[in-house]
């Protein structure tokens, strides 16, 4: 007589159990791994003062490289000082409560706002970053509309802060100390990777030591 394998119905609903054990185990660690714990390793801060980019650029003119500037290494280093605030704010011109506020405790008393500002794309510390290579003049060789709108140049990386009344909130990773938009190798990429960009107009180069130092 030919033997079978017969299963128990005991046997087969623990089978069954384990599976589900298994794929619930799997779905609640993904859930963990993907949403739950990024989220607590972010921390949320504000800005020291609520700027309003939009009242000074679209209803006073205001150009970003007004207020930020590049250091003589081509480093960015142009997060406004208070002093750089103060020549137009060095009373209270308006009557908003953030710019009472600034006058009130950062003109009025010579608190320094530079070190207290949140740099939303702060990048790692071995990497170098040039905007002076990055200028509006050299992509504007064939970028033309960069020329007109200096802006939409900065927003290629950077948000575009223009359209903005109330500054975003600042999220920071609780080890790293970098922000969460801090931009990836990929990010880079897009331009650096780009056959056009080899051109002898930009001269760029996709060398790893070209950024990182």
């Amino acid at each position: 007589m030919e033997e079978r394998n017969h299963t128990s119905a005991p046997e087969t609903a623990k089978k069954c159990c384990g599976w589900g054990a298994f794929l619930v185990g799997l779905v609640v660690a993904l859930i963990l791994g993907w949403a739950v714990l990024p989220a607590l390793m972010q921390k949320e801060l504000k800005q020291p003062v609520a700027f309003n980019h939009v009242l000074h650029v679209d209803e006073q003119g205001m150009d970003c490289r007004q207020c930020h500037f590049t250091g003589p290494d081509g480093r960015f280093s142009g997060v406004p000082t208070t002093a750089s605030c103060a020549e137009c704010h060095s009373e209270v011109i308006g009557n908003t409560p953030e710019e009472i506020r600034f006058v009130q405790d950062y003109v009025q008393t010579g608190r320094e706002i530079r070190s207290e500002w949140l740099i939303y794309l702060k990048q790692p510390d071995n990497v170098f970053f040039s905007h002076a290579a990055h200028s509006v003049g050299r992509c504007a060789t064939c970028h033309t509309e960069y020329e007109e709108a200096p802006g939409t140049l900065c927003a290629v990386c950077h948000m575009d802060m223009s359209k903005v009344s109330t500054p975003p909130v600042y999220s920071e990773n609780r080890l790293s100390g970098y922000p969460k938009g801090t931009m990836l190798m990929w990010d880079c990429e897009r331009c650096h990777a780009n056959p056009n960009h080899l051109s002898p107009a930009t001269n760029a180069n996709n060398a790893c030591f070209v950024c990182h130092k």
